[in-house]
């Protein structure tokens, strides 16, 4: 493959993962939930078990204190809530509430729609599932993280 080539593989690629989030924050919005697209990319962290502060700051490529302020967010929004950590007297566990549930599912909802568009763009499930399929070969293991 040629660089040119390799370098539209990856545009390409970039473009759909931003129009993707796009389109997925728009969707929730649609359904009566405020935020912004990071907030997503944290509930993947936090369902289903919750995570400690320190945890989803890995999992976002940030720092605590950009972690911890996202968390002071989500708590005023009443996405999450903090709970004594189960194995660690020391620790807070961050978990979803039945809103950052609610959330979620309205997320899970605007992707199914987006991907359902793409089947027709593709020629049909099938072809959806192979690219999926193919894509988890290439990254198999994540993080859903946003590329800050």
């Amino acid at each position: 493959m040629q660089n040119s080539e390799a370098l539209g593989l990856t545009a390409a690629l970039l473009a759909v993962a931003g129009e993707l989030t796009q389109r997925i924050h728009d969707g929730v919005v649609a359904r009566g939930f405020e935020g912004r697209p990071a907030y997503g990319f944290a509930f993947t962290r936090l369902a289903p078990d919750g995570a400690t502060v320190t945890e989803l700051a890995r999992h976002l490529g940030v720092t605590k204190q950009g972690a911890s302020q996202l968390v002071e967010e989500l708590v005023a929004k009443g996405y999450v809530e903090r709970r004594p950590h189960p194995r660690d007297a020391r620790a807070r566990l961050v978990v979803l509430t039945e809103r950052g549930w609610a959330c979620t599912r309205a997320a899970e909802e605007a992707a199914a729609e987006v991907v359902e568009g793409w089947s027709g763009v593709l020629g049909g499930e099938a072809e959806v599932r192979a690219l999926r399929e193919q894509l988890a070969r290439i990254a198999p293991y994540g993080p859903i993280r946003p590329a800050w």
